[in-house]
């Protein structure tokens, strides 16, 4: 049984701008408004059955949240339908039917009959809802005067106590602290233990990766790719934010020295964009020398598709010394035997003087690159353990 199901959907909102783009077009046909067709999601096609995690990732501004307003019911479609199976419970929005003149308590029935919650089950679940949401001694006070972790609490606490069948969750998580985002994810193990269907927007790729069983790519708003997550993500980390031109690669130096064309190598010595987990990784390094440069320092290191800085060294540390470069020239960087688990990363380089004093050429989180694990073991590193009796 599908728990969504949408067909043809989409949105459209009207732009408007100035119809005269010239001085001259405006003195003779006076200016006037021209109303612009802006679709925001448009022609969205897919199932989503009872008791799958689905995560919808992409750039800002590609239609991610328009589709959740959508499944919610709370944005009317333009064309196309959308279908629900089951009671839904929704965070969209930070306070989305929350009163700011009202208490915490007051909103938080205010809240369960926006979303159909008789109000009799509201007042057998309210401990429990104030308790998970922390909000004890600030239950009675005007939610205006609230932080916005305080209104994530409350609003999340709200949604997932009524016991929905359907959860649909906006990025509005990010703004919690982070033993409140830890209780979040638990409750949402337990609701997928519990055969629940979540559909979440997150811009947190590695916990798309580890909590869904599926992920949506979503670019001007065109469901461009569907499926497993590791593979979406990192269809979307090499289109919208690596390999140079990306979302986050940064770039900087005097470019004295400079990078040549970077290549990800595996055991066949074949260019590669998937590595295996206690695998061989070669990174090839090529680069161009502009004048003669004593002891360069060449260095890496190694984020989480969430950002998340896991290692880094260089030929300095490593006790690795060049006596000097000139030209052009190539360094090699053995990542093998891969400790790292399933998940995405990025890579970056950098050289620079003995001395730490001039930055020759660094690119910033300009790799991305997947690895995956054959093994069913967990975590984000690989170690060396054994098991003895």
């Amino acid at each position: 049984m599908n728990a969504i199901e949408a067909s043809n959907l989409g949105k459209c909102y009207t732009r408007k701008g100035l119809g005269a783009p010239t001085l001259f077009g405006a003195l003779a046909g006076g200016f006037r408004q021209k109303n612009e067709p802006f679709w925001c999601l448009r022609g969205a096609n897919f199932e989503i059955p009872a008791g799958r995690t689905i995560g919808v990732i992409g750039p800002n501004g590609s239609g991610k949240s328009s589709l959740l307003g959508l499944t919610a019911g709370t944005i009317a479609p333009t064309e196309g339908c959308v279908r629900t199976h089951g009671r839904i419970s929704s965070l969209l929005e930070l306070g989305a039917g929350f009163h700011p003149d009202l208490s915490g308590r007051e909103n938080v029935f205010l809240n369960a009959a926006l979303l159909g919650i008789p109000r009799e089950d509201v007042r057998k679940k309210f401990d429990r809802i104030v308790d998970f949401a922390e909000l004890r001694e600030f239950i009675d006070m005007p939610v205006k005067h609230y932080s916005s972790g305080m209104y994530v609490r409350l609003g999340f606490s709200v949604a997932v106590e009524v016991d929905p069948d359907i959860l649909l969750i906006d990025e509005v998580l990010a703004v919690g602290d982070i033993s409140f985002q830890l209780k979040c994810l638990d409750r949402i193990r337990d609701f997928q233990k519990r055969g629940k269907t979540l559909l979440f927007v997150s811009h947190a790729l590695q916990t798309v990766e580890e909590f869904c069983h599926e992920a949506f790519l979503i670019h001007h708003g065109q469901l461009v790719e569907r499926g497993d997550p590791g593979d979406v993500i990192l269809k979307f980390i090499r289109s919208y934010m690596g390999e140079g031109g990306g979302l986050f690669t940064q770039e900087f130096g005097t470019r004295a020295v400079e990078f040549g064309a970077v290549r990800l190598l595996d055991a066949a010595g074949q260019d590669a964009i998937t590595f295996e987990t206690g695998g061989p990784m070669t990174v090839e390094i090529p680069y161009v020398a502009h004048r003669r440069v004593e002891k360069p320092v060449f260095g890496f290191s190694l984020k989480t598709g969430n950002g998340m800085y896991l290692f880094g060294s260089n030929t300095q540390i490593q006790r690795h010394d060049i006596p000097f470069i000139e030209g052009e020239g190539t360094v090699k960087l053995d990542l093998g035997p891969v400790r790292l688990m399933r998940g995405n990363f990025f890579l970056s380089l950098a050289i620079h003087s003995w001395d730490h004093a001039e930055q020759f050429h660094r690119r910033e989180d300009w790799w991305p690159f997947a690895v995956r694990n054959p093994t069913g073991a967990l975590g984000m590193l690989q170690l060396d353990s054994r098991w003895s009796h």
